[in-house]
């Protein structure tokens, strides 16, 4: 996936609005006129449902007179016309990124090395954990961790409270990496479109405990894991990323552990660098994803 620069004249416009005339040629234009530059479009017609996607990176050639906000601005009319869904964003600010995990490391730990790397460009806002495991190899990384423990009758309280993490820190996008609590309808409605949650999806699908051990006792040939948006209808969610790996007879289940690690943490690391850079458009319960 192709890396852009950090300079700050650069930007990225994602739209989507009903199919029509004139919407690709009417965006160029404003932007001509501004005296930007596009380096990249892409786009989409879902014939299906008559949905327009489009995303658009520019450069501003005279950096003084194209501030974001003057663009934003100025771009209103157009939205109107076309009853466009749209946002503007500088590729020189990271996204703000709130963690949240339980017990099990491996994701978080492959998301701390991506960011210390800097293969992701963000601000690791906070890390939010229901156990205190992981504390010290967050605070390692200088990073906040905090400590929100969930019963059955704290549960709304807690939740209330990382909302109230979520706004105070500016957070853009939530991931669950494996935090294994069930989030309330009312959170998810919350955090449509900006959190993301990971998980194994194996066929058939095995829930309850020891998946892994499950699959080892139906003989398994795949084994896979999903990243995909929270909803309110539990690991259901418009899908961003998958990652299957293949496996046989030989396999044990603690093998078959290892390989479920590999995938949950590639499958999610894909999806929030998509997420991050804007790539991903949301059409109902699917997505579309312009890599």
């Amino acid at each position: 996936m192709q890396r852009y620069s950090q300079s700050p004249n650069k930007f990225i416009l994602k739209v989507s609005c009903d199919t029509a005339r004139g919407i690709v040629a009417g965006i160029a234009s404003y932007l001509s006129d501004r005296g930007c530059y596009i380096a990249e479009l892409s786009q989409f017609d879902d014939k299906s449902t008559g949905k327009f996607f489009m995303r658009l990176v520019f450069d501003a050639l005279d950096e003084a007179s194209c501030g974001i906000e003057d663009l934003r601005s100025g771009f209103t009319d157009l939205a109107d016309k076309y009853s466009l869904d749209w946002s503007m964003h500088e590729s020189c600010k990271p996204q703000k990124v709130l963690l949240m995990v339980s017990k099990f490391d491996h994701c978080l730990d492959d998301l701390l090395y991506r960011y210390r790397k800097g293969e992701m460009f963000i601000e690791i806002t906070a890390v939010v954990s229901n156990h205190l495991d992981l504390r010290a190899m967050v605070e390692r990384e200088g990073i906040r961790f905090v400590y929100l423990p969930v019963t059955k009758d704290n549960k709304l309280d807690q939740e209330q409270e990382l909302l109230n993490i979520v706004d105070e820190t500016g957070t853009d996008l939530v991931v669950l990496a494996r935090y294994m609590q069930i989030l309330s309808n009312d959170l998810c409605n919350k955090l449509r479109g900006r959190a993301i949650n990971i998980h194994h999806s194996f066929l058939p699908g095995f829930k309850g405990a020891k998946p892994y051990h499950q699959a080892f006792e139906r003989g398994v040939k795949l084994i896979g894991a999903t990243a995909h948006y929270v909803t309110s209808d539990l690991d259901e969610g418009p899908i961003i990323e998958q990652a299957v790996q293949h496996v046989d007879h030989s396999y044990c289940p603690e093998e078959l552990v290892a390989v479920g690690r590999d995938t949950e943490t590639m499958a999610l690391a894909r999806a929030v660098k998509m997420h991050i850079e804007h790539r991903v458009f949301l059409d109902g319960n699917k997505t579309v994803i312009f890599k």
